[in-house]
């Protein structure tokens, strides 16, 4: 070998030795950026988890019994609320001004509505609407009208007498304006409509001789549902209240809304136990009731359960349609119960 190979050789090993701590300190310093983005990942990853932990924590508002009952107290001093009397209008008014003042858009949905026996109600639908831009929506309703006849009163004396409706009509109006002062001061994130129907208690009375059918009914639902205040109305679900202010009322879920909304009663019901009014929300199946859900439900298609206190047996409270219906019977711990599980759910929707 010459000595032109043997520099050659030497020179090519240097070459060599260099190449190879070179790719060494390459292989070093990927591993170095590679732990370093390892560790900087995880802790981003733990304080983004930790931030969504805190933004789910929802601060629901709690539902003032009190304020509730005197919004009820409120309708029953206007005296029975039928369909073309002067009370009924005088209430209405009432009702807009409150849901205007609690900062709502409201919106006044008059109609000519054909009764069972070819009366022509002058019927008013009240709506109240927060975050009225929103699509994502949910629908929450009661009746604000009152049964004209005591049609299930013992005393058959009584049976053409209009009713003070408490429980029938006001404690579902009552929850729901407390509900609207609560969202007025605190707004979920979804858009959400309160809808008082009206004409829903003007159905046959038991003491008609004529062919009862489940339309002469929820009257005032039935054409909202045809006719929505905003065309093309939609809400992700609806929850109607029914006689949420009885005293001792406890609530099973109703045959229509486990048949339509069997998703929105174990919303409501999961709702209630968290808030634990577990015992007032029983997890038993009660009886199937023609109520404003029902043509909701068939007619505006909108998924919506109905919160009334019915059982199996076909039995409402003991003042249903009775002259009795009045504030003696009104529960504040009903009204509780009802008022802060609806908070619990529409808090916590998404």
């Amino acid at each position: 070998m010459n000595d032109d190979v043997v520099k050659m050789t030497n020179f090519e090993a240097l070459i060599d030795k260099r190449t190879m701590k070179k790719k060494t300190m390459i292989v070093l310093m990927s591993a170095f950026l590679l732990l370093s983005a390892f560790s900087c990942g995880g802790g981003n990853k733990a304080n983004s988890t930790s931030e969504r932990d805190e933004k789910t924590v929802v601060n629901v508002p709690q539902f003032d019994a009190d304020s509730a009952y005197l919004y009820v107290k409120n309708q029953v001093d206007f005296g029975p609320r039928v369909p073309n009397t002067k009370e009924h209008v005088a209430c209405g008014n009432y009702l807009a001004s409150q849901l205007e003042a609690f900062g709502a858009q409201v919106t006044n949905q008059y109609a000519d509505l054909i009764a069972y026996d070819g009366t022509l109600l002058k019927a008013r639908n009240i709506i109240g609407s927060y975050k009225p831009e929103s699509k994502k929506r949910i629908a929450l309703f009661a009746h604000w009208d009152t049964r004209p006849w005591a049609d299930n009163d013992p005393d058959e004396k009584n049976h053409k007498t209009p009713i003070l409706g408490a429980n029938d009509g006001a404690s579902g109006v009552g929850a729901l304006l407390e509900i609207a002062r609560l969202v007025n001061q605190q707004q979920p994130e979804l858009g959400i409509d309160i809808i008082l129907l009206d004409a829903e208690d003007y159905g046959a009375p038991q003491f008609y001789t004529g062919k009862h059918k489940e339309e002469f009914w929820c009257l005032g639902s039935q054409y909202w549902a045809r006719n929505p205040h905003v065309q093309g109305y939609n809400a992700r679900f609806g929850i109607l209240l029914d006689m949420v202010g009885g005293e001792g009322s406890v609530f099973m879920k109703e045959g229509y809304s486990e048949e339509f909304a069997p998703d929105i009663n174990k919303k409501v019901w999961k709702a209630a136990k968290k808030a634990g009014y577990g015992k007032t929300f029983m997890d038993g199946n009660g009886g199937f009731v023609t109520d404003d859900h029902l043509f909701i439900n068939r007619l505006a298609r909108i998924k919506t359960n109905d919160i009334i206190p019915y059982n199996q047996e076909g039995d409402f409270t003991p003042t249903w349609h009775t002259v009795n219906d009045n504030m003696e019977h009104i529960d504040k711990n009903t009204l509780k119960a009802v008022g802060q599980t609806v908070l619990e759910v529409i808090y916590n929707e998404k």
